[in-house]
């Protein structure tokens, strides 16, 4: 709905664990215009050792927050977890990468972390 405002908790590593939605009525000015520090001000009040930042389906920092997701301050995202450690965080688009691409021909691949290296599914 327009009339919510979405913020993510986070805990001293800057790790998502919570995501809330609040109404226009605890995020706007007297104006009607959405405003984070005043959602934030508004749950401060509430929790005050707390850490907030707001998410938003429409894409702000990149990505819809989700428990377990980092927000990277300096990229100002919401970061998914690396799916493999040898997989790099690609910076202008805030996505992990497989160190080589996928096969891009038409045939089902898996990620095999042993062998750093994509692998084709048999029959798929």
């Amino acid at each position: 709905r327009d009339d919510m405002a979405h913020f993510a908790e986070l805990n001293e590593s800057n790790e998502v664990v919570n995501v809330v939605v609040l109404g226009d009525d605890n995020t706007a000015d007297a104006d009607g215009v959405e405003d984070e520090a005043i959602g934030i001000a508004w749950l401060l009040a509430r929790s005050p050792d707390s850490q907030w930042v707001q998410t938003s389906y429409n894409n702000i920092r990149f990505r819809y927050a989700r428990i377990g997701m980092t927000f990277d301050a300096g990229r100002d995202a919401f970061i998914e977890p690396s799916p493999f450690p040898s997989w790099m965080l690609n910076d202008s688009t805030t996505e992990w990468e497989a160190p080589t691409p996928m096969p891009d021909d038409g045939n089902v691949y898996y990620w095999d972390e042993d062998t750093t290296s994509w692998v084709e599914v048999p029959d798929a």
